[in-house]
């Protein structure tokens, strides 16, 4: 199984800035992609940022934090990093780490792996 690591949330005024950080770690498994998804109070977990790993590296952003937001990935480290700039109190939300992988033995299916979350709170 994939464990996650989650660190970086915490409170910023806006147009301040973070950086979230997602560690996969676990027994030996290769990942697809890693991302980020976000859930406000009262909302559904939206997709915030992903990035492909097994296809040329591509990424995705919402249309909500494009220009503002960068995803990048260091594969030698299975970790994921979520430079958030220009914050709004719009983004505040509990931050998610997905990671979609599969363990490296016979027949293991490519499956999704969440971590526990880290809030991000936007004042002002």
């Amino acid at each position: 199984q994939v464990q996650l690591v989650e660190s970086g949330g915490g409170l910023v005024q806006a147009g301040g800035s973070l950086r979230l950080s997602c560690a996969a770690s676990g027994s030996t498994f290769r990942i697809n992609a890693m991302g980020w998804y976000r859930q406000a109070p009262g909302k559904q977990r939206e997709l915030v940022a992903v990035a492909n790993i097994r296809d040329g590296g591509s990424t995705t952003y919402a249309d909500s934090v494009k220009g503002r937001f960068t995803i990048s990935t260091d594969n030698t480290k299975n970790t994921v990093l979520l430079q958030m700039n220009s914050l709004e109190p719009e983004d505040t939300a509990v931050y998610y780490c997905k990671v979609q992988a599969r363990m490296l033995y016979f027949g293991s299916p490519v499956e999704d792996y969440w971590g526990q979350g880290t809030q991000v709170t936007v004042s002002s």
